[in-house]
């Protein structure tokens, strides 16, 4: 690097890390998740606010690919992490209403983004039709799982039917999103699919019958050895940390160079770290790697992202692609959810709240997109509509929630009920019983 692009990439991490912090600050103050604001900052300092020129001035042209390699690490922490904090368990006895609901809230709106997709491609498709419309459809199918479950323990409905229900749902569906997308990124690189896709195949496999069992053994040495992976300090400990980021840059490395995207190496390498008999790994790789991806590398990464957003240039042709993009997406979860839920029992308000917490996107949202934009299937417009619909559905749960809900806290589990609440619950409420739940 020359002393000029050292001197910008630091005062750009600087005012990165500032104005993701102060605005997240000031989401969470009007009660919105933090990633709202984070997301905000980084429009901000793109050229909707300040236009193309003074953009290029804060973030030149010869930075912005380090900031971009810096957000690209930081995508590949929050892939791993997500898929070491996925629960592939709750496939298993979610129940009716979770078998419903989770089909009715993923198909639903990948029917309709994929009309969508079609009315649209003449004006703002790119690459191979197919995997336009497979990505769009995806792209509203999509649920923030990380910024769901903050939402529910927030709300106070860690323990509750609704709770546990949509965080199962959101699991289930996001597993299917992150297959989608790989199948959509195939179909967009165009040559040598077959190859690609029957490479993933034994790729898998080698991950869960060789990788998982070595990291288990890992993981059951350094936990007869009495080592935790909150103690700092230790050496051995620092050991398995490497482990854990070599193998998951290695994994991410290895989907890259199939032709997918570093993203699903990442995400099958956190999914394939053993639940059990591996505390030391889980815990030591999420203690030590989330804070820096947290406040340092995620706040690159929605700022890269907010600046390829231009909302300065909208026609209003575009204005009314945005509305039917709002209505597809919303409608989509939220009605797919509440028929689901309803055809598994839950009342009328259960059911509502759950497709409310389930029309979350979030920073999931601008990973999809990231990554269509990257393979060439979105143009800066649709891209900068699709953040739009991000932010928007992610910043309306929250008031959706209290209309719905009107007695879900804001933090803390809820008070087990008295006896006349659980009549009201038997009625519909979000505390109801399992019983009551599927009457």
């Amino acid at each position: 690097m020359t002393p000029s692009q050292t001197l910008y990439l630091l005062l750009d991490l600087a005012l990165i890390i500032a104005m993701a912090r102060v605005l997240g600050a000031a989401a969470r103050a009007c009660g919105q998740p933090a990633v709202i604001g984070e997301i905000v900052a980084g429009v901000l300092l793109g050229p909707t606010l300040l236009g193309a020129h003074f953009a290029g001035v804060l973030f030149p042209s010869e930075v912005r690919p380090l900031l971009s390699a810096l957000a690209g690490v930081g995508l590949a922490l929050f892939m791993f992490a997500v898929g070491l904090e996925m629960d592939l368990g709750v496939l298993r006895g979610g129940g009716r209403v979770t078998l419903w609901a989770t089909t009715f809230s993923t198909v639903l709106p990948l029917g309709l983004g994929a009309v969508l997709a079609w009315l649209l491609a003449d004006r703002y498709g790119h690459g191979p039709l197919p995997a336009f419309v497979l990505f769009f459809a995806v792209a509203m199918a999509a649920t923030a799982f990380p910024v769901l479950a903050r939402i529910i323990a927030d709300r106070g409905l860690t323990r509750t039917r609704v709770g546990t229900t949509a965080l199962t749902c959101a699991a289930v569906t996001d597993l299917l999103v992150w297959i989608l997308l790989a199948v959509a990124a195939a179909l967009a690189t165009g040559a040598d699919l077959d190859w690609r896709l029957a490479l993933l195949v034994p790729y898998a496999v080698l991950m869960i019958t060789v990788v998982r069992p070595l990291l288990r053994k890992a993981g059951e040495v350094s936990r007869r050895r009495g080592i935790r992976g909150t103690e700092s300090g230790s050496g051995k400990d620092v050991n398995l940390l490497v482990l854990v980021l070599a193998g998951l840059l290695l994994s991410s490395a290895c989907t890259e160079w199939m032709g997918l995207h570093y993203i699903f190496g990442a995400f099958l390498f956190g999914a394939v770290v053993p639940r059990e008999g591996a505390g030391p790994l889980r815990d030591g790789a999420l203690q030590r790697m989330e804070p820096l991806s947290r406040l340092l590398l995620l706040p690159v990464y929605f700022v890269m992202a907010g600046l390829k957003v231009d909302l300065s240039r909208l026609d209003f042709g575009d204005l009314g692609t945005l509305a039917a993009i709002l209505v597809v997406a919303m409608t989509g979860k939220l009605l797919g959810a509440y028929l689901g839920a309803r055809l598994g029992g839950f009342g009328r308000r259960p059911a509502a709240a759950l497709g409310a917490l389930l029309n979350t996107r979030g920073l999931t949202e601008l990973v999809v997109l990231g990554v269509g934009l990257e393979l060439g299937l979105l143009d800066g417009t649709l891209y900068s509509l699709m953040v739009v619909m991000a932010v928007t559905t992610t910043a309306l749960t929250g008031p959706l929630l209290t209309r719905i809900l009107p007695a879900a806290g804001r933090s803390g589990p809820p008070a087990a009920p008295s006896a006349p609440a659980e009549k009201r619950a038997e009625a519909g409420t979000a505390r109801e019983t399992v019983p009551a739940a599927e009457k």
